[in-house]
């Protein structure tokens, strides 16, 4: 399917991390019929409010990247809000996109709804063949769901609904709220805080083992363009790079960029999360996509942004 430049294509989270990415990359494409709304203007949650806006603006493509997310910290401590407010706007969307007629949804989702102890890397096929990782079952249950209702839809009503999952991801307009973001964020934000107080040391949670993959946001939006022009099947579709590092490597690299001098102390009473987590992309890598940036260039590009945007950001003071 070959989208036009004229299409209204509707972003669903476009202020977050991988709705903005999204947007600038539709925008570098020449798509400038884009429908946007803020949570404020539009919350998802809100059955009769999504109905109205999808009724009134009739979008020809939806990408769904709204979504409450965190890490380990916040999904251990707000299980109610991860999955009631995921479920709703995975359903409302979804439902809203079926019953105004729109081409194509791309549903994102994570690749934290596969076992904790699936075999590696994550194959697409291993989805619901066991038990999820504890400390982000709530989020990876409505992600699930919107997986499931992709597949539904498409199976009783022929919609071209498709769902891919993405990897970690990282890269301009992330969360630096030491409360509420992910491993590379938390790290960039901790040693640059500890380099401006001068600290001698910065204590990371866990043991530093757990092996993850990361993957740039502008990667993922490069990616999600190339699957709404060439991938039309029932099947989910895993992003990412096909390699993973330590924690305690990731910690290295994020230290040597923001120039922190210091000792990185592992505190092991913290919860690891899932051994290792490293997707099987040979699904997109066989439709002819794969990312582009490397790990050390786009730790540096975001901790550039990062310093270019201080003032902004959420939970930096």
């Amino acid at each position: 399917m070959t989208m036009d430049r004229q299409d209204k294509i509707y972003v669903a989270g476009h202020r977050g991390l991988v709705g903005s990415a999204i947007i600038r990359r539709l925008k570098a494409d020449g798509y400038e019929n884009l429908v946007l709304r803020t949570s404020k203007e539009l919350d998802l949650r809100e059955q009769q409010a999504v109905r109205d806006f999808f009724a009134e603006e009739k979008p020809h493509y939806v990408i769904l990247a709204a979504a409450k997310v965190g890490g380990i910290l916040a999904n251990d401590t707000l299980p109610a809000e991860f999955l009631y407010d995921n479920l709703m706007m995975e359903a409302n969307v979804i439902h809203s996109s079926y019953r105004n007629g729109v081409k194509k949804l791309l549903a994102l989702g994570s690749t934290c709804i596969y076992p904790k102890l699936a075999a590696q890397p994550l194959k697409e096929e291993y989805l619901l063949t066991g038990p999820l990782e504890p400390t982000n079952e709530w989020y990876a249950v409505a992600k699930i769901a919107g997986i499931k209702l992709c597949q539904a839809y498409r199976r009783q009503y022929g919609c071209n609904f498709i769902a891919a999952m993405p990897t970690n991801l990282y890269g301009p307009g992330d969360n630096f709220d030491l409360g509420a973001s992910h491993v590379m964020p938390a790290l960039m934000r901790k040693f640059h805080d500890a380099k401006l107080e001068s600290r001698a040391t910065v204590t990371v949670w866990g043991s530093g083992k757990p092996l993850r993959e990361f993957l740039h946001v502008d990667d993922l939006a490069d990616a999600g363009l190339f699957l709404l022009e060439h991938y039309n099947d029932d099947d989910i579709v895993n992003i990412g790079v096909g390699e993973d590092i330590s924690i305690a490597e990731l910690a290295s690299i994020v230290r040597d960029v923001v120039g922190f001098e210091g000792e990185i102390v592992y505190d092991a009473s913290k919860p690891d999360g899932t051994p290792r987590k490293l997707v099987d992309v040979s699904k997109i890598s066989g439709l002819g996509w794969r990312a582009k940036i490397d790990l050390r260039e786009g730790v540096a590009q975001t901790y550039q942004w990062f310093l270019e945007n201080q003032t902004d950001l959420r939970g930096v003071c």
